[in-house]
């Protein structure tokens, strides 16, 4: 079947004057940016769109939450933890703008072995087939001490090995995120699946205890979820499936419970979006009155001026 062009010339057209445009120059546009330009300068000069909108929006609620005495949850994968970020987040806990912390068993793994040596990440290629991944012994050995020291005292996976690290004063304590959470004494909880982490291959793993540290901690992290009703801050950093899973669930009990958890903030930061985060942080929880975010980009540098802006806007 053969078509003949369509004659166009009947089409109906608007004055643009009476259109509603998702974009102006007065509200949306970036302003000048300058040298000497300060933290407040600068968001205040990125554009009233996307993400710059979101990041903006965050940091109010962040600052918000901490005015009105509600919980700021940083939940934070291992690639957060093993790109240098300790000092910022410390930052935040000791500016008591951080009030609760969750990690998966890679970011305590992480976490630890900075304190211990300065340093973390192995080559994995290069030793995978050589059977040596994930098997130094100071790492298995060390966390799963301490995890059994700590659940003999009814202690957390998070706690036992904040508390570890202090009280064995490892060289780099003070660039640990779980002994900075020990000390300004805020809950820190991790969160494992058995067989995730380098620390389950070593015949000091003992899974009845990782259970019951790791459980110890949901029940923690639970109790801290059931708080953020009416202006609490809920964010996921870096993690693309567990946390997510675990906050839906925490949030599910906790309601279960009779704690109203709603009108508050969640927010997804990651290099890119994945469904779990973007449907069990920012989408599910916050159908009633809350507000859901996210936030694309390297974690690096998106987390720092986040900080900066919470600190600027709470000093």
């Amino acid at each position: 079947m053969k078509y003949a062009p369509l004659d166009f010339t009947g089409v109906t057209t608007y004055p643009i004057a009476t259109r509603n445009n998702k974009v102006n120059v007065k509200d949306d546009f970036a302003g000048p940016v300058r040298a000497g330009m300060t933290v407040a300068d600068l968001l205040a000069a990125m554009p009233n769109q996307l993400g710059a909108q979101s990041l903006n929006k965050i940091i109010d609620s962040v600052v918000a939450a901490r005015e009105k005495g509600k919980p700021v949850v940083m939940a934070m994968g291992g690639h957060v933890i093993k790109c240098g970020l300790q000092p910022v987040l410390k930052a935040l806990i000791e500016a008591d703008v951080v009030t609760a912390v969750a990690l998966n068993g890679s970011g305590s793994i992480h976490d630890f072995e900075i304190a211990l040596i300065g340093a973390t990440s192995e080559d994995v290629g290069a030793v995978l087939h050589a059977g040596n991944f994930g098997m130094a012994e100071e790492t298995g050995k060390q966390i799963n001490e301490a995890l059994k020291a700590g659940v003999a005292k009814g202690l957390g996976y998070g706690e036992s090995l904040g508390r570890m690290i202090l009280e064995r004063e490892l060289p780099y304590r003070e660039q640990s995120l779980m002994a900075t959470c020990v000390k300004n004494e805020i809950p820190v909880t991790v969160h494992v699946a058995i067989g995730t982490d380098i620390t389950h291959q070593h015949p000091s793993a003992d899974g009845a205890v990782i259970g019951q540290a790791s459980y110890t901690d949901f029940r923690i992290f639970t109790s801290v979820v059931s708080s953020l009703g009416d202006g609490g801050v809920y964010l996921n950093i870096g993690s693309a499936v567990l946390l997510p899973e675990v906050f839906l669930k925490a949030l599910s009990i906790a309601q279960n419970l009779g704690h109203h958890v709603d009108h508050f903030t969640t927010a997804n930061f990651d290099m890119q979006q994945h469904y779990r985060p973007l449907t069990n942080v920012v989408k599910r929880p916050t159908s009633g009155e809350s507000r859901g975010y996210t936030v694309t980009g390297h974690h690096e540098i998106l987390i720092p001026l986040l900080a900066a802006g919470v600190l600027n806007k709470l000093k």
